[in-house]
């Protein structure tokens, strides 16, 4: 038996390891699928053949790392995009080295490859104000308007990721008694999320005025799902109308993802444990809630508050020699 070609091997990859065996989500698929993409672009440009001639030899250690800094610098991708674009390839000679073991030392020497460290930065949010601002921001004296006041407020309310927004349907609102919202989040995960009272008559009128239980909760004006795109348009457009009343909001580089970071830091204000909170934004593990515990400064006063000041007294360092004094002076 003929050992299998790269571009077999990245069909099967996707099409039996991802599809298949892994049941990997459409975003996955999508994600890998755009790696490879690139690399193999990259790989034929650098060989001067097309992708479909390229072998497993020819993209090794050295190609992987070249392609690396070529993301970051020729397309401007953030270290962040970089790792995951090496997860991706690294999964894929995972199932090269598992299918293939004459191929393992040149997969093993790939899978070596680390992350790239990088700055975590504190996470944006929105205080009360700020959300009361854009709540308020667009105009519901249009159905476009009663649409975008009913998604933000459900964004703030319920913390819900971009996709899991733009995917909700009329039948995924649960009203009444433990009125609720129903979502498919992140890993296959579903989650219920309950909702406020004047969150659920604003959603009950909504579902009221414009649809039926298959139709998209939030549609565009075509009657579709929203699209990440017009969702960030949509926030940005409103943050802009919002930023006249409340001129905090434009010094924020605010996206619909800082409203899942709002929603957070609220339960945190008011006392929510962060394992609850954890759960509430349909968090894989609980570690993952301490980023807005680092951003919390109300936090931190409260502690500081709680802490008396040593009474030693303060001094400076004075060295007793020459060569000290150079070194402390550089």
């Amino acid at each position: 038996m003929s050992p299998a070609t790269l571009p077999a091997l990245i069909q099967r990859f996707f099409t039996d390891r991802l599809c298949v065996q892994m049941e990997a989500s459409p975003h996955t698929v999508a994600g890998y699928r755009d790696t490879f993409r690139l690399l193999l672009r990259y790989a034929g440009a650098r060989y001067g053949k097309p992708p479909v001639k390229l072998t497993i030899a020819d993209i090794d250690a050295d190609l992987v790392a070249d392609f690396l800094v070529h993301t970051e610098t020729a397309r401007g991708n953030s270290t962040r995009s970089r790792n995951t674009r090496l997860a991706a390839i690294r999964s894929f000679y995972r199932y090269v080295a598992m299918v293939d073991p004459t191929w393992l030392l040149h997969c093993q020497r790939i899978l070596a490859m680390p992350n790239k460290r990088y700055v975590k930065r504190t996470v944006t949010f929105l205080d009360a104000d700020e959300m009361t601002a854009l709540l308020a921001a667009p105009n519901r004296s249009t159905w476009t308007g009663r649409r975008d006041h009913a998604l933000l407020l459900l964004a703030i309310q319920t913390g819900l990721r971009a996709s899991e927004l733009v995917g909700l349907r009329c039948c995924d609102v649960v009203l009444g008694t433990g009125a609720h919202i129903r979502c498919m989040g992140k890993g296959r995960k579903e989650r219920a999320t309950p909702l406020r009272r004047e969150t659920a008559r604003l959603l009950n009128g909504w579902i009221d005025e414009h649809g039926n239980t298959d139709r998209p909760l939030f549609p565009s004006t075509q009657g579709g799902h929203l699209s990440r795109d017009a969702l960030e348009h949509l926030v940005r457009k409103h943050c802009l109308t919002a930023s006249r009343a409340c001129s905090s909001i434009g010094t924020k580089r605010i996206t619909p993802h800082t409203l899942r970071h709002s929603t957070a830091m609220d339960l945190l204000h008011h006392g929510v444990d962060p394992a609850v909170i954890a759960l509430w934004l349909g968090h894989e593990r609980v570690e993952t809630t301490q980023i807005y515990i680092h951003a919390d400064m109300r936090l931190k006063e409260k502690a500081l508050a709680r802490v008396t000041a040593p009474s030693t007294p303060l001094g400076r360092f004075r060295p007793d020699d020459q060569l000290l004094a150079f070194l402390e002076g550089l």
